[in-house]
C-alpha cells in the first residue's frame, strides 16, 4: 500500500514538473527547480527520477545561458560520514544523467549537503534538487 502511495506521489510530482516546465511565466525563465527522490540508502535512479531529470535537461538545453546546480541531500539516519558520501553519490548520479540527456558537463555544478537541509526526516530529505537559473 505504501509503495502504491509513493508511486502515485512520484507520478503527481512528475506531472507537476512537466506542467511547470512548459510554463512561460517570467519566473520560470530565471529559476527552475526539479526535485529527484531516492529510496533510503540508495543513489540509484528509478524511472520516475530519470523522467524528472529529462524534463530538467530539456529545460536546461533551451536555456543555455543559465547555470545548472545539483544539490544532493540525505535524511537524518546514518552517520555524518555515510550521509556526506551518499549525498555526493546522489548528486553525481543526477549530474551524469543530465550529461547523458544532453546538458554540457561544464554547465553543471554539484554539491553534497548530507542532512544539512533536512525537511521532514523522510522521503523529502532523500533527494537531489536540480536548480536551473539564478
Amino acid at each position: 500500500m505504501l509503495s502504491r502511495f509513493l508511486s502515485l506521489r512520484a507520478a503527481l510530482l512528475l506531472s507537476a514538473a512537466i506542467a511547470v516546465a512548459g510554463c512561460n511565466t517570467w519566473w520560470r525563465q530565471t529559476l527552475s527547480d526539479y526535485p529527484v527522490f531516492f529510496t533510503p540508502g540508495s543513489a540509484a535512479l528509478n524511472e520516475t527520477a530519470k523522467a524528472v531529470i529529462q524534463v530538467a535537461a530539456d529545460y536546461a538545453k533551451q536555456h543555455t545561458n543559465q547555470n545548472v546546480v545539483v544539490n544532493g541531500y540525505t535524511d537524518l539516519s546514518g552517520s555524518a560520514a555515510a550521509n556526506a558520501a551518499l549525498s555526493a553519490e546522489r548528486a553525481k548520479a543526477v549530474t551524469e544523467q543530465l550529461v547523458i540527456d544532453g546538458v554540457a558537463r561544464e554547465r553543471i555544478h554539484y554539491n553534497a549537503n548530507g542532512p544539512s537541509d533536512a525537511l521532514l526526516s523522510g522521503q523529502a530529505d532523500r533527494r537531489v534538487d536540480i536548480t536551473i537559473g539564478g
